[in-house]
């Protein structure tokens, strides 16, 4: 056993939550950014300007999505080059045979992929043949055996997820909206789970409202502390920037909780706002509008597909209350209440940055 631990920290191949549940699973996030969700949005730029350069670029970066994923987790487990670009192949494989929840897929055969080829790395001298051959041949073979099966648990899972919001939008847009938001906030990537459950439609738009509730919501209530840096960092940026004042003081989180409880029925019940852009979207909140996008592009698609009729000014109403507005007012409703409390003190939510 001994001799297999000091293996296992000469290779760096280390096998926690942490490691493969977080940093693997931030990474994909950054990989299906790169790929899926810069595509969709610079097609439809093309769409809406009429260049279809911008089509033709952002179909080729869709088309790399899952190479891209599979690099980002191997970046992420610290591989060494030729298992690095070894796992390009493993991504396609994973994400093509995954169907709906290739995401997922991929995650996971990338992942046993990557410390196959960790571990065979350099041992021998033939190691140009032999680590991408042990890389490739694991990743692939977990692929056709596993692939469909992951991709199908997902995607039964997301469409259960969406089946149930449908059925009891305010019970599940209160579920979905927090849960996702906590999600966002947490060290770990609501991108990524939203894009592996292929979460979209009305629950899309739920995880959404969760999503903008804490980005916003800390945005909005931190002003005082961090002005319009704090501002633009989290309310475009990530919310995760207050992970480290949350666990100084858990009581800083519950004005953007509350704030998404609330905003996530009301976009179910109340706007029937849905996310049928990528699935990723739905995770992304406010940065970068990404989530904003997202919507857009799905309206759009809903349009030309002839299932909505068009886009209405009650929709726009909808995405702006829901995405900016509401979580900003709430939380700083929320927060003032707290502060006169005494449960949030003056500088609990200041940024070191």
């Amino acid at each position: 056993m001994e001799k297999i631990k000091a293996f296992f920290k000469r290779k760096d191949i280390e096998i926690s939550a942490k490691r493969y549940g977080i940093d693997a699973l931030s990474a994909m996030a950054q990989g299906l950014f790169a790929s899926l969700l810069m595509g969709t949005i610079l097609s439809t730029i093309g769409q809406q300007a009429d260049v279809e350069l911008l089509v033709t670029i952002g179909d080729i970066a869709k088309s790399m999505t899952g190479p891209a994923m599979a690099a980002a987790i191997g970046y992420a487990l610290k591989c060494p080059p030729l298992v690095l670009f070894s796992l390009t192949v493993v991504g396609a494989a994973g994400n093509s045979m995954g169907g709906a929840g290739g995401p997922l897929a991929v995650l996971i055969v990338t992942i046993i992929a990557a410390e196959a080829g960790k571990a065979v790395s350099k041992e021998t001298k033939i190691d140009i043949l032999v680590t991408p051959f042990v890389t490739i041949m694991a990743g692939v073979l977990l692929s056709v055996w596993w692939a469909p099966a992951i991709g199908k648990a997902a995607s039964a899972l997301g469409n259960a997820i969406m089946w149930a919001t449908e059925l009891r939008p305010l019970f599940m847009g209160i579920l979905v909206s927090v849960i996702v938001g906590i999600a966002l906030t947490l060290p770990i990537s609501s991108a990524a789970i939203c894009a592996a459950l292929s979460l979209t439609g009305l629950a899309g738009g739920a995880a959404l409202a969760g999503c903008c509730a804490q980005m916003v919501g800390f945005a909005v209530m931190s002003f005082r502390e961090n002005r319009w840096g704090g501002l633009v960092g989290q309310g475009l940026g990530t919310s995760m920037l207050q992970m480290g004042n949350i666990v100084k003081n858990p009581r800083i989180w519950i004005p953007p909780i509350l704030a998404s409880a609330i905003t996530g029925p009301l976009a179910t019940c109340v706007f029937r706002l849905e996310m049928n852009g990528a699935a990723i979207s739905s995770g992304m909140g406010t940065c970068g509008l990404v989530g904003q996008i997202g919507v857009y592009t799905g309206w759009l698609n809903d349009t030309a597909s002839g299932v909505k009729a068009a886009v209405t000014a009650f929709d726009w109403m909808g995405l702006i209350l829901v995405s900016f507005v509401l979580p900003a007012v709430l939380s700083s409703i929320f927060g003032s209440v707290l502060r006169r409390a005494g449960w949030i003190r003056e500088n609990d939510l200041k940024l070191d940055v």
